[in-house]
């Protein structure tokens, strides 16, 4: 129970440690929030996070958020040689058009059965 405790003691001091150091320049640069400079009428205190900076215009922060995540987000396939004869891809349940012979399937069953109801 004693070492139970002062290892939930170590821990716990060692992620407040971490908390406390951590390094405020790692975090990226945004443009910053529309309130710009706007000031506390009471009190004479800044009501913005970072006065100073710019507002943000909004196609320039749909852009800059488009392109935060590209590299890994874009789609990177293998090359696929089976794909080289495709002419069109229909969708879903259908063969796809390709160069060369024209492979049909037949349907499994050709003609149905019918079933009388009333027994002979």
């Amino acid at each position: 129970m004693k070492t139970s405790s002062i290892f939930c003691v170590l821990s716990c001091s060692i992620l407040a440690s971490t908390l406390a150091f951590a390094n405020p320049a790692m975090l990226p640069e945004h443009p910053g929030y529309p309130m710009d400079k706007a000031v506390d009428p009471v009190h004479g205190q800044s009501l913005a996070n970072d006065p100073g900076q710019a507002t943000v215009k909004t196609q320039a922060a749909l852009a800059n958020s488009a392109i935060v995540d590209d590299s890994r987000s874009r789609q990177n396939l293998l090359f696929n040689q089976n794909d080289e004869r495709l002419l069109e891809k229909p969708g879903a349940g259908l063969l796809p058009k390709v160069q060369g012979p024209n492979i049909t399937i037949e349907p499994p069953v050709k003609e149905g059965t019918k079933v009388t109801t009333a027994p002979k």
